[in-house]
């Protein structure tokens, strides 16, 4: 695997990734059961992203310095390009969270052990698809072409279905679950699992509160299996792929709080994100024919993401109160 990733480079990666992770856990939301605001979902997004972009300058800085300009500035573009891709696409997760928590009416101050959590599983698995993935590649250069004609159908279909509603009440997930432990009908403050008599034995019942965890673990599956070949257009170089993917789901918490109330000003972002993937699996199909440059591939992203939220926001306009 090529890779501009020095021993230090990961080890230098992995203390910011914790220190953000505490950050998250002991500082974000202040104590249990506290209830998230605006305000500090807003000031905490702008301080995720900021730390993602000072992250890109460092790399550049230390790249230009040690490898010269054309590297620093190709390998910081497929950076950047790869964070908004996976950022853009994390919203729809976004939103799906927000269905689930609606669906099982789930109080704001219950839903913060659910998407550390959450965040937590989402990390895990795509740190090891995405090198599952770029060895793939590298052995399979194939892949390329299967990868990006699964993009293409992926973002027809998110497109063709844009407006449909998930059965939740059908899902095959749940009733699963539902079919194999016993759950109890009201929530349990943060707890995933209480001790209830039944028959005059004390039997373990899971609660809704696991429920929604396995659902969002699932859906983080789900989406990591449709945003992370995205990256896989941009580059296959592990360090830039994982830095860029991961910095993109840490602060999927505070953007969660953020959206939580303004999920429907944004009605047309669905449409946006598949003709991203659309184009992305176009790109992916073409790569031996004519490689789009990477600068030209942010700008189509950052215009399509851009034009879909100003669409949105035309068409459902809401007063500030």
């Amino acid at each position: 695997m090529e890779t501009i990733g020095t021993w230090w480079m990961w080890s230098g990666f992995l203390v910011i990734v914790l220190i953000m992770l505490a950050i998250d856990l002991f500082v974000v939301g202040g104590s249990k059961q506290h209830r998230v605001t605006l305000k500090e979902a807003a000031t905490w997004s702008g301080i995720w992203v900021s730390v993602s972009f000072l992250f890109a300058g460092a790399l550049w800085w230390y790249l230009d310095s040690t490898a010269g300009r054309e590297l620093a500035n190709q390998k910081t573009l497929e950076y950047i390009t790869g964070y908004l891709i996976e950022k853009s696409l994390a919203i729809d997760n976004v939103f799906v969270w927000l269905m689930l928590f609606s669906f099982f009416a789930i109080p704001l101050e219950l839903q913060k052990r659910v998407l550390i959590l959450g965040v937590l599983g989402a990390i895990v698995m795509r740190t090891v698809m995405i090198f599952a993935g770029v060895w793939l590649i590298t052995q399979f250069h194939w892949l390329l072409y299967l990868f990006g004609a699964f993009l293409l159908a992926t973002g027809i279909k998110m497109w063709w279905f844009a407006d449909a509603t998930p059965d939740l009440a059908n899902n095959p997930v749940i009733s699963w679950i539902r079919r194999h432990m016993k759950v109890t009908d009201d929530l349990q403050g943060e707890r995933f699992f209480v001790m209830k008599e039944d028959a005059g034995k004390l039997v373990r019942y899971a609660t809704p509160l696991l429920l929604v965890l396995i659902l969002v673990e699932f859906t983080d599956l789900i989406f990591a299996v449709d945003s992370i070949p995205a990256i896989f257009a941009i580059t296959t170089d592990p360090f830039i792929v994982l830095t860029s993917n991961i910095f993109a789901i840490l602060g999927l918490r505070a953007m969660y709080f953020l959206l939580a109330d303004m999920a429907d000003r944004f009605s047309l972002l669905k449409y946006g994100l598949a003709v991203v993937l659309m184009f992305i699996g176009v790109k992916m199909l073409l790569i031996d024919l004519f490689k789009i440059p990477v600068a030209v591939s942010l700008g189509v992203v950052a215009a399509i993401i851009a034009t879909s939220i100003v669409l949105s926001l035309k068409k459902c306009p809401r007063t500030v109160q």
